[in-house]
């Protein structure tokens, strides 16, 4: 029988697997100290300059005495068998007071619940300030753009030849309530029938350009119905009111037929003769009229400028 041959394989053991485990403690200091420096760096921005001024002469150390008696020693001035003898020589120990933190617990900066850490420091007085300034640039912005459209509409008029006579009936200035559009009788030309709300086709077309300015503008508008002071009564009851309330009410629903968003209107009124235009002639003809009136806003939230369109002759409009 052939001998049999025996290898013996060895193995040898590392610990900590293929590349050993001393890198992982490495690793573990490496990341502990990137750690704390960014807490460290965290900590520093956190603090005021105040706070910083303070941990520092916190730590500093005291000064030394000049005393050779041995004050500011081990013994701290004091003398053995002739009692307990402070030295007045002793440099006084340093305390400082610091300031409260400005970091809460959950990290919240607590600095801005004080009144001189707030953002921009603004007091009352301030934002009043602020708010006067924003309600004056707002009205005279607002007064730009009523300077805007009474030139828009004067230009629109006489640039319709079919309605250069009416425009002597065509009013517009500014009240304390906005840019006030009255539409007048004149000697001779009414814009309404006699005792009717029903208007005439020229007025009609006074309305429509009126009503494409009023659409360039985001005002709330305000319309009035007046009369003079001749009185007309019928049958039935019907006075100067009536007869106010209702042409008022029938400019109302032309400006809404000329695309005006009926949520713009405010109010609609009768006034009778009560507001003449002529005061000292109650029964002038020019008493009889309708006002449109584009009033202010009193809000302080800024409107959206919308570029007014010119109006050409043939009652088109064109984009400036």
């Amino acid at each position: 029988m052939a001998d049999k041959q025996i290898i013996i394989k060895r193995v040898k053991k590392v610990s900590g697997g293929h590349h050993g485990g001393a890198w992982k403690v490495a690793y573990a200091d490496f990341v502990t100290a990137m750690m704390a420096f960014f807490l460290l760096l965290w900590l520093l921005n956190a603090v005021t300059e105040e706070q910083l001024t303070g941990i520092s002469n916190y730590f500093a150390p005291t000064m030394a005495s000049q005393n050779n008696s041995g004050a500011g020693g081990i013994l701290g001035g004091q003398v053995i068998g002739h009692g307990a003898e402070t030295s007045q020589t002793n440099s006084p120990s340093l305390v400082e007071h610091l300031p409260p933190s400005s970091i809460g617990p959950g990290g919240q900066d607590l600095t801005a619940s004080s009144p001189q850490h707030k953002a921009g420091g603004q007091t009352k007085e301030t934002k009043a300030e602020k708010r006067a300034e924003l309600r004056k640039e707002m009205a005279a912005r607002e007064q730009r753009s009523f300077v805007a459209a009474e030139q828009t509409l004067e230009k629109a008029i006489s640039g319709i030849p079919e309605l250069k006579p009416y425009k002597g009936s065509l009013l517009i200035d500014n009240t304390p309530q906005g840019l006030r559009i009255q539409i007048t009788d004149q000697n001779g030309l009414a814009m309404f029938p006699s005792g009717s709300s029903a208007m005439y086709g020229y007025t009609r077309a006074l309305i429509d350009l009126v009503a494409q300015v009023i659409n360039k503008l985001p005002n709330k508008i305000s319309i009035s119905g007046h009369t003079d002071s001749v009185p007309y009564h019928d049958p039935n009851g019907y006075t100067n009111w009536e007869l106010s309330a209702d042409r008022a009410l029938a400019t109302r629903r032309a400006l809404i037929a000329a695309g005006v968003n009926p949520s713009r209107v405010e109010r609609v009124v009768g006034r009778a003769a009560t507001d003449p235009l002529i005061k000292s002639d109650p029964k002038s003809p020019r008493n009889r009229r309708i006002s449109i009136t584009l009033l202010r806003q009193s809000d302080l939230t800024p409107s959206p400028s919308v570029p007014l369109t010119k109006i050409g002759p043939s009652g088109a409009a064109q984009t400036p």
